[in-house]
């Protein structure tokens, strides 16, 4: 083999091969000069959930079960307001009816007739049914029993102080409940903050680096408890002092009916009225009824 033989073999090696089709050689040469594609942005990550039940989720037994205990405290709270708001409106709504019928009336049959007929149905006709009915039993029968010793007055008097605690009891029935949620949820709460706020140091104090994930689950379960706490604090304080003040201003009315109604049952003189509100005895009217019941 000469020379030119051998270089004639090396160029044609050398050159490429000529596209059997013109139109996929335009478009590779296209493809060639195209720009490259620009690659897809990922888009925006989802935001956790950081609510409420996220961080109770993440927190102990104990936690948890300050958690149950809050929850259940405040049920209870709002249970007892809206019953004692309802029956409390009740009763005073029934109470002036009655008072209206009792000094409208024209004589004591007439009232014992009206509370058989419908029923004592709030503390005033309870305490004027008790009442009259002792007075008629002791003038008829006289002291039989230990219970009926003393004159007429003052069998009158224990008959009407026992129907007085009796409403006084039913009307503070679930204060003292009230009073312990008030004065002991924020307490059960700060007991979760502390034992939120020692997780987030335990955390910080196995950690290699301080991380803000490591520490956001426990201080996040503190600071619930400590809002938790306060709702259910915050609800039974104010309905406590709420219903303290009804019942206080209810009882004032009916402490000086009972005086009026004392007084008319052993002096028969009625007493003053005024737009249907019942006021308190007289000093003379007070002095005629202590020396009745002497």
């Amino acid at each position: 083999m000469s020379i030119a033989h051998h270089i004639a073999m090396v160029l044609a090696q050398a050159t490429p091969a000529a596209p059997a089709d013109p139109g996929a050689g335009q478009a590779a040469g296209a493809a060639l000069q195209a720009p490259a594609a620009m690659p897809a942005v990922p888009g925006p990550l989802p935001t956790p959930d950081m609510g409420i039940m996220h961080f109770i989720a993440q927190s102990d037994i104990v936690g948890k079960t300050l958690f149950v205990i809050l929850i259940l405290m405040s049920l209870v709270t709002w249970y007892l307001i809206v019953v004692k708001a309802i029956n409390s409106s009740m009763i005073r709504s029934r109470s002036r009816v009655f008072l209206n019928k009792f000094w409208n009336s024209s004589s004591l049959e007439q009232v014992e007739h009206e509370i058989t007929t419908h029923g004592a149905r709030d503390p005033f006709s309870h305490l004027a049914s008790h009442a009259m009915y002792a007075q008629a039993h002791h003038a008829k029968y006289g002291a039989t029993t230990l219970s009926e010793a003393g004159s007429n007055g003052e069998f009158v008097t224990r008959t009407m102080r026992k129907v007085m605690d009796e409403e006084t009891a039913k009307l503070e029935n679930g204060l003292t409940v009230l009073a312990s949620v008030g004065s002991t949820a924020p307490f059960v709460g700060l007991f979760g903050t502390v034992w939120g706020v020692y997780h987030a140091l335990v955390g910080i104090g196995m950690a290699d680096g301080v991380t803000i994930n490591r520490i956001a689950g426990p201080v996040g379960e503190s600071l619930v408890m400590t809002g938790l706490g306060l709702a259910v604090a915050i609800p039974a304080v104010l309905a406590y002092n709420a219903f303290v003040r009804k019942n206080r201003v209810f009882l004032s009315r009916l402490d000086a009916f009972a005086h009026d109604l004392f007084a008319f049952l052993t002096t028969g003189q009625q007493v003053a009225v005024s737009d249907s509100k019942v006021r308190a005895m007289r000093r003379t009217g007070a002095t005629q009824a202590t020396r009745g019941s002497e």
